[in-house]
């Protein structure tokens, strides 16, 4: 965990990768409860069974199930002492690039790519998001998220 005490430490940093998460394991609990949520109940997602005869051989996770894992990448990585509040403002790319089998082990790299004042004394910094699956090269989704922070 990397720990700031206030937003304009972040300024000099643009360009960065600041943080690695810790890693996260996926499992077919949390999928299915997903799916629950979502009521995407596709098969290779919910069907254990005919997922193994599918073409990754295990049921996968959601594509968006990995992106709504990016709290939790930021949670576990970063603190900034002298806010009261962060929010989700969105996303500008989100990309699905390779599956996540049950059982996968994921983590993020954070790269800050953007840091600009908003109203309120705010900040509003725009990251590039690598998640990674362990013991895999190729990235399962990069997604370039924005988060709006206030002292």
């Amino acid at each position: 965990m990397k720990i700031f005490q206030t937003l304009a430490e972040f300024v000099p940093l643009v360009g960065q990768e600041l943080v690695v998460s810790d890693w996260i394991t996926i499992t077919q609990e949390q999928i299915n409860l997903f799916a629950q949520a979502t009521g995407d109940h596709q098969w290779i997602h919910v069907d254990v069974e005919r997922a193994k005869g599918g073409p990754f051989g295990a049921p996968i996770a959601h594509g968006f199930l990995t992106l709504a894992l990016l709290p939790r990448f930021f949670e576990s990585s970063l603190r900034v002492e002298q806010t009261r509040m962060g929010v989700n403002y969105g996303l500008n790319k989100v990309r699905f690039i390779a599956p996540v089998p049950v059982g996968s082990r994921l983590r993020a790299r954070m790269k800050l790519t953007a840091c600009d004042s908003i109203d309120n004394h705010g900040m509003q910094m725009t990251w590039e998001v690598t998640i990674e699956r362990e013991g895999v090269v190729k990235p399962v989704c990069i997604a370039e998220s924005i988060a709006r922070h206030y002292p």
